[in-house]
C-alpha cells in the first residue's frame, strides 16, 4: 500500500490562497483610488475670500489658498491695484468682482462644511498657507468648479500643475459661455 503524504496538496492550497488575498487587496487599492481621491478631511472654519478659505485640520486652524486659480480681490490692497492696472478696471470693480467671487463660493462651502484636501507638489506658500485641492462632500473639486463657474481665472505656479489642463479646459467654458464675472464681456 502506498503511503500518503500529509503535505501533497497544501503547497498548493497556500500558494492559490495567498494569490487570492493579494487579489483582494490590489482590487481593493485599486477601488479606492479609482472612487476617490485619497486626501485628508478637514473642517472649514470660513471662506475668507474667493481663492482663501480658514480650515481646522487635525486640531489646528490653518490657512488654506485653493491651488490653481486666481480670484479678484474683496479688499484694495497692493494686489488689487495691480490688478486694476493689469486689467484697466478701477478699485471698485475689482474689489467689487472679489465680493462676488467670494460670495459665490459660500454658496458652495459654509463654515462647519467637511471638505477632503488635496496636496500637490508643494505643501505651502511664501505665506506658510496651506496649498491645496479642494474637494466638496459629493467629490467635486471645489478650485475646478469656481473657474468653471466664471468666478476664477487659472493661475498655476510649478510646481503645483497637477490640474493645469483641466483648470484652462473649465476657463474656456466659462467664458464662451459667458459664466460669472464673464457675463458682460
Amino acid at each position: 500500500m502506498k503511503e500518503k503524504s500529509l503535505f501533497v496538496g497544501r503547497p498548493i492550497m497556500i500558494v492559490s490562497r495567498f494569490f487570492r488575498l493579494s487579489f483582494i487587496a490590489i482590487l481593493t487599492l485599486l477601488l479606492s483610488v479609482s472612487f476617490g481621491h485619497a486626501y485628508s478631511k478637514a473642517t472649514v472654519v470660513q471662506v475668507v475670500d474667493g481663492d482663501t478659505l480658514k480650515i481646522e485640520l487635525n486640531g489646528h486652524e490653518e490657512a488654506v489658498r485653493l491651488i490653481g486659480i486666481d480670484t479678484p480681490e474683496s479688499k484694495i490692497n497692493k494686489k488689487a491695484k495691480k490688478d486694476a492696472i493689469k486689467t484697466h478696471h478701477d478699485l471698485e470693480t475689482i474689489t467689487a468682482m472679489g465680493k462676488e467671487a467670494a460670495k459665490y463660493v459660500r454658496t458652495l462651502v459654509r463654515k462647519g462644511d467637511t471638505v477632503g484636501i488635496e496636496y500637490d507638489v508643494q505643501k505651502r506658500d511664501k505665506y506658510k498657507r496651506l496649498l491645496v485641492y479642494a474637494y466638496l462632500s459629493d467629490g467635486t473639486m471645489l478650485n475646478e468648479e469656481i473657474i468653471k463657474a466664471g468666478y476664477a481665472n487659472v493661475m498655476t505656479y510649478p510646481p503645483n500643475v497637477k490640474y493645469q489642463e483641466r483648470f484652462v479646459r473649465a476657463y474656456r467654458e466659462a467664458r464662451d459661455t459667458k459664466r460669472g464675472l464673464y457675463r458682460d464681456e
